[in-house]
């Protein structure tokens, strides 16, 4: 059992390339079909969808070029602290999906002093947007 692997989201082009082939078969298949009852000018609508959402899933299979650890060095770097426990998730903005990593870090103190939430590109590795408080959280149990 090795380190985990986050799947990388170029991925998505597998169900591209189905859709975009069904979309042509579609196409074909309604064709030849020209005249029967069974067929009609929805097929083609459907046939478009298809290759739209095709096309769509071509665009957005980015390839993750930064995988968590590094998104966790860039991290580190830009909150300017030194960092304790940290969670990395991936999400995706904008309209084409681009893969960014959310990391959450806490600093090393215990109970920590501050906390910071950094945006770093799945693709590329830049630092996307950040944010560094001090951690409002009570960590006084009680006792």
């Amino acid at each position: 059992m090795g380190p985990y692997i986050f799947p990388d989201n170029d991925r998505r082009r597998i169900p591209g390339l189905i859709y975009l082939l069904l979309a042509a078969t579609t196409v074909v298949v309604t064709m030849l079909a020209e005249g029967s009852p069974l067929v009609d000018g929805g097929l083609y609508v459907g046939a478009a969808g298809l290759a739209l959402l095709g096309a769509y899933h071509l665009q957005a299979g980015w390839s993750l070029g930064t995988d968590d650890a590094d998104a966790l060095v860039a991290a580190v770097r830009e909150v300017g602290f030194p960092v304790g426990h940290a969670s990395a998730q991936m999400a995706w903005r904008g309209l084409r999906s681009r893969p960014t990593w959310r990391v959450l870090v806490y600093s090393n103190e215990s109970p920590p002093e501050q906390r910071g939430l950094v945006f770093v590109d799945g693709v590329d590795g830049s630092v996307v947007a950040s944010h560094t408080e001090l951690n409002p959280e009570d960590w006084d149990t009680g006792s």
